[in-house]
């Protein structure tokens, strides 16, 4: 079953300002208005000339209501003003030709805006797919291990940024990556592409992290040279999970280690870290990868920069260790969702993607 990706929050989440469906009080206004000043036309303690209210229904309209709405809004304006009952201003000629004219206009506005809406949909729908290609929702379960994701992307309207991470299976077990490319944003799109490309193809063919990273290494020096003065390079964190058994080796390319969960303690991996991936020194100066035994219910999380280096009012880095420290209560599937809310109240604007991904093996389960 895959884990459905959750709608953004906070500030990721799209306002109706810039491009989601008006809110409900968009859509009643101008109607409200419109009835209001009909039913305060009968109070005598309120002046008739309140007509010049109804000039703000037309454009209202526009904000919420299609063409056909927007004409009835508008008829029923100028009705409103015309009709002696309502004895409303007793508007002259030049009045209702020019109410007559506002929402005439109107209609064409909203006519507009429409088609502009509708286009606007087309191309969101096609960018988020095949951003959604680029990093799919990694599976609650891949073979023995149990996963939990969670993806910010720092450009707002976008869903894939700079990080890039996932979780395969193959012939030599389970293999997992989590790392930043350089720069984020659209502009990191193709980088990020390009190596989950590569790293999906190793799964399937080398035998160990050390090779699934010069992998990676060789595929952004390719991509580097294609393009002058590009100078392509990321950094990763690869786990390689054992076929059988609870070992899993980890690898660090310029990356900052993965922290272990354990119970109510929480540390961080030991590792000989390599460079990153881009220079062409994965197969001259590789690192080294450690072995990590783990014991049931042991978790490993991998953080992004945008976790690591997010900074408070003051300047202060996130304390990501510690703060761990307080969740280690909570499940493997809420657990991104509250270190998210706990870097959301640290710090007051996120500069950076951020990206967790949360493993824990467990050989018990299908797979």
């Amino acid at each position: 079953m895959v884990k459905p990706r959750k709608a953004a929050t906070g500030a990721y989440r799209r306002s109706w300002l810039s491009g989601a469906p008006p809110p409900r009080w968009v859509r009643v206004l101008p109607v409200l208005l419109l009835v209001g000043v009909g039913v305060a036309s009968f109070t005598d303690s309120v002046p008739v000339d309140i007509g010049f209210l109804l000039g703000a229904v037309p454009p209202l309209a526009v904000l919420a209501y299609g063409p056909l709405a927007t004409a009835f809004l508008g008829a029923a304006t100028i009705g409103l003003l015309t009709i002696p009952f309502f004895h409303l201003d007793r508007p002259g000629n030049t009045d209702l030709f020019t109410l007559g004219f506002v929402a005439t206009l109107c209609v064409f506005v909203s006519f507009v805006r429409g088609r502009r809406d509708q286009q606007l949909d087309l191309e969101r729908t096609v960018a988020e797919t095949a951003q959604r290609a680029i990093v799919p929702d990694v599976r609650r379960r891949v073979g023995s291990v149990r996963c939990a994701s969670l993806y910010r992307a720092a450009e707002r309207g976008t869903l894939v940024g700079g990080d890039f991470f996932d979780v395969r299976p193959g012939p030599h077990g389970v293999r997992a990556v989590l790392g930043d490319v350089q720069g984020h944003g659209l502009s990191a799109v193709a980088t990020v592409a390009s190596v989950l490309g590569a790293f999906r193809e190793a799964v399937l063919d080398d035998v160990d992290a050390e090779s699934i990273a010069a992998r990676l290494d060789r595929r952004l020096v390719v991509d580097s040279a294609r393009t002058e003065h590009a100078e392509l390079f990321a950094t990763a964190v690869l786990l390689d999970f054992a076929p059988h058994g609870r070992e899993v080796r980890v690898l660090a390319c310029g990356h900052p280690p993965p922290v272990l969960l354990r119970g109510g303690a929480v540390s961080t991996v030991e590792l000989d870290p390599g460079p990153p991936l881009g220079l062409g020194l994965a197969d001259v100066t590789p690192g080294t990868a450690a072995t990590v035994s783990l014991l049931p219910g042991d978790r490993l999380l991998l953080a992004s920069d945008g976790v690591l280096e997010a900074r408070d009012a003051s300047g202060a880095f996130y304390p990501f260790v510690e703060r761990l420290a307080r969740m280690t209560g909570v499940g493997l599937d809420r657990l991104p969702d509250e270190i998210w809310a706990d870097l959301s109240r640290f710090t007051p604007e996120i500069q950076d993607d951020v990206t967790l991904l949360i493993l824990s093996l467990d050989p018990s389960g299908p797979g």
